[in-house]
């Protein structure tokens, strides 16, 4: 028999997998230095795609809150840091943080309605609130109307500086998502959404679960906004509240595994990969960028239901950046029984 004392040394496959989280570490936040342009701005767009299908997983896939409407969160930190930046002074740092608390604000906001209703409507809903959102800003003068911000004060900034926004977001969002997976919040999200009825029955705080998980993820998605808009500069509505911003986080979900941690780092690439080389055919496909996506996610649907990683930590039992803590891990690898002293 093990002791449970014996569970908290570290094994060798968590010394690895530590020394290979450095070293991707290292060669994030030493890219600029060593990489050409092309690759800097390839690698910033996956850390935002990245980021933005992690918070649509820790809904979705964790929580069972299957939301279209993420793009709300995306426009509205897009649009407060043009306004903080343009209209007020605030540095940019103040401003990206200032545009995640507008979005988790909203969210909460919205959380006494949504959270209310499950499934699809759920879903609808979310979408349908993103919309109402967009109209409303398309058609004041204070957000440019249907034209859209300018971010001025971004054009000075540096390629590498841009770079350096997007890794600190990716980073901050995975060590919120393995810390919140691994509390007791991400018990009670698991329970949720394996089944909502038995962990009512067991005392699980659904509502307050849910509505702590919605501005997690509003927070961090609105923040990845505006990161992404002062690499353009110009914050226009029907394009920061397009719905393409969640087509996009499903896809990366569903390619890399929906319920995993490492599954929309995986997607992620892909998803920009792909984009960059479609855009490239785009004067012989034409705009049929979405479907070819949308045929890939099927075909991926249909043959790897878990999606990439899902599907090689069901067959392997290796969990890529597990959301479980570390006991847990031990006890289901080895199937004993674990007793104090």
């Amino acid at each position: 028999m093990k002791k449970l004392t014996d569970f908290n040394k570290p094994s060798v496959k968590q010394l690895i997998n530590a020394a290979v989280l450095v070293v991707i570490l290292a060669l994030l936040f030493s890219l600029p230095s060593w990489g050409g342009s092309y690759i800097v701005m390839l690698v910033g767009l996956m850390c935002i795609y990245i980021t933005l299908g992690q918070m649509w997983n820790l809904l979705a896939g964790y929580a069972g809150l299957v939301s279209l409407g993420q793009q709300m969160y995306i426009g509205l930190g897009a649009f407060t840091v043009a306004i903080a930046a343009e209209n007020f002074g605030i540095p940019f740092i103040p401003a990206l943080f200032l545009g995640g608390l507008v979005s988790m604000i909203v969210s909460i906001g919205l959380s006494y309605l949504l959270l209310r209703m499950k499934g699809m409507y759920f879903s609808i809903a979310t979408w349908m609130f993103a919309e109402a959102i967009l109209l409303v800003l398309s058609s004041m003068a204070y957000f440019g109307r249907g034209q859209g911000l300018f971010i001025l004060s971004a054009r000075p900034l540096t390629e590498s500086t841009k770079y350096y926004y997007a890794a600190a977001v990716i980073v901050v969002a995975m060590v919120v998502v393995v810390i919140v997976l691994r509390s007791k919040l991400g018990l009670g999200l698991f329970a949720i959404r394996d089944d909502d009825n038995a962990s009512a029955t067991c005392g699980v705080p659904q509502f307050r679960s849910k509505l702590h998980c919605m501005m997690i993820s509003s927070f961090v998605t609105g923040v990845c906004g505006g990161v992404y808009y002062l690499t353009q500069v110009w914050v226009q509505p029907f394009a920061a509240f397009s719905i393409n911003w969640t087509v996009a986080a499903v896809f990366i979900v569903i390619i890399g595994g929906i319920g995993t941690v490492a599954g929309p780092i995986i997607g992620g690439v892909i998803y920009v990969l792909l984009s960059q080389y479609l855009s490239s055919l785009s004067y012989q496909i034409g705009s049929l960028n979405m479907v070819i996506l949308g045929v890939i996610a099927v075909a991926v649907i249909l043959l790897a239901p878990n999606g990439i990683i899902g599907t090689l930590e069901k067959k392997t039992g290796f969990e890529i950046l597990s959301s479980r803590r570390k006991w847990q891990n031990d006890l289901c690898s080895t199937g004993i029984e674990a007793k104090t002293e």
